[in-house]
């Protein structure tokens, strides 16, 4: 929805934070070439999902109808809101650091800080699991990597050379991104195709083995999870031609491609193959690809698992890599953390900070690592949707290119059920931490 600037708006553009006026202010060197719609969609669908990948264990859980029934109805719940407002608040702010600027907007810098800090350590968090994806895979293929100084020296050099993309371009990375999706989701469309014949329909409403108890824990973090970090994409906002135009039709585009991406496959294998639900593990899907058409089949899709890896490592560096750079460039961070690259125009600093961090977090114990990222996410969404709703309510006639077309009442109750959830995940994730002390 178009609106256009009234006096009004130039009075509340006045009254901004000294750090929201400077980021939307900074414009990428003129060197630096833009992203464009397509590459800016797969770098959204690899902030969120990069594929079926991890998507099985919802079957384990709860059994095929309930899985099929997850996919179809919690993006409704979860996945539209949330790229929704990014929408609404990245044309709105389109600066590098996104979430950062609008919390910063509507509360101020202490609460931009916070919101950095929150969302800058579990994206980093998140990204040290793709080396170590990358290592498990390779690992099957040459053993010698499976410990010691081998598997500690690939961690490495697969985060080095992982990083480098990084560096050379973001709009490198985007185009990469595009054959990194084609080439790791081909394998996923010829399957469907070929389970066609095999497809019972039937099974599709099996609820589940008797006797195997449902874990709802399971079933909805594995929901959650996969249909996650739609706001990533906003710290590149100041990086995006036309972002104002161009964000609300690729965050369309990619929740559409993403859901599919998750929903053929499904339907497809549950359909096609008969197994007890505890097979349903992560990576049942190249197993189900060998009974369905063959083991070459099996192995396109664990190259897929790989290529996917990459994509996702590629997609959330470059996000915590503008993060770092918009808060330096709104004063969050020391400026020198706003320094590019004079050949690439990439924030080389951020995109070391990033790695040197995730390196060092790769050769932990996820466990718990893994349990307070989930834990600062969940606080830095529900700062998300405050500031959101708090811009709506006191910023009324701000110039929104795109706007949610709802009132405030029915924004709060779009927000409220997700953050019902957050709130649990907190909840949850406070008493298994602490709940034995």
């Amino acid at each position: 929805m178009q609106t256009t600037t009234t006096g009004h708006d130039m009075a509340e553009d006045s009254d901004l934070s000294v750090t929201s006026k400077t980021a939307t202010d900074k414009k990428p060197p003129t060197n630096v070439k833009k992203l464009t719609l397509v590459p800016l969609i797969f770098l959204i669908y690899f902030e969120v999902a990069g594929g079926p990948f991890g998507e099985e264990p919802a079957v384990q859980a709860a059994g095929p109808f309930l899985a099929l029934l997850g996919f179809l109805i919690f993006p409704f719940i979860w996945s539209v809101p949330e790229a929704l407002i990014t929408a609404e608040l990245t044309t709105a702010i389109p600066g590098n650091g996104g979430f950062v600027l609008w919390a910063d907007r509507a509360f101020g810098p202490f609460w931009g800080s916070l919101m950095g800090t929150w969302k800058f350590l579990s994206g980093v968090i998140n990204i040290a699991s793709f080396p170590v994806l990358c290592i498990e895979y390779i690992t099957k293929l040459f053993p010698v990597f499976s410990s010691g100084w081998p598997r500690n020296i690939a961690l490495l050099v697969s985060s080095l050379a992982l990083s480098f993309l990084n560096y050379i371009g973001l709009s490198i990375v985007g185009y990469v991104a595009v054959v990194l999706a084609v080439v790791s989701l081909m394998p996923f469309i010829l399957m469907s195709l070929i389970a066609i014949p095999k497809i019972r329909p039937h099974r599709w409403l099996n609820m589940g083995q008797k006797g195997v108890k449902k874990d709802w824990t399971l079933f909805f973090n594995t929901l959650f999870w996969n249909l996650n970090f739609w706001d990533n994409v906003s710290t590149l906002a100041g990086e995006v031609d036309k972002p104002k135009k161009t964000f609300p039709v690729a965050l369309l585009v990619a929740v559409i491609f993403t859901c599919v991406s998750y929903l053929i496959p499904l339907f497809a294998v549950i359909g096609s193959v008969s197994v007890d639900q505890s097979a349903w593990e992560n990576g049942f899907h190249a197993q189900a690809a060998e009974m369905i058409a063959g083991k070459w089949l099996k192995i396109w899709i664990e190259v897929g698992a790989v290529l996917s890896a990459i994509g996702l490592f590629e997609a959330q560096m470059s996000s915590s890599a503008f993060q770092v750079l918009g808060m330096a460039e709104i004063g969050i961070l020391p400026k020198v953390f706003g320094i590019r690259s004079k050949w690439f125009g990439t924030p080389w600093l951020g995109i070391l900070v990033s790695m040197l961090i995730e390196t060092a977090v790769s050769y932990m114990d996820f466990t718990d690592i893994i349990s307070s990222a989930n834990f600062l996410y969940s606080l830095g969404m529900l700062l998300e949707f405050a500031a959101f709703l708090w811009l709506r309510w006191k910023s009324p006639t701000m110039n929104r290119p795109y706007r949610i077309p709802m009132k405030l009442p029915l924004l709060v109750i779009m927000c409220l059920i997700p953050s019902v959830f957050l709130c649990s995940v907190c909840c949850s994730t406070f008493f298994v931490q602490y709940g034995s002390l």
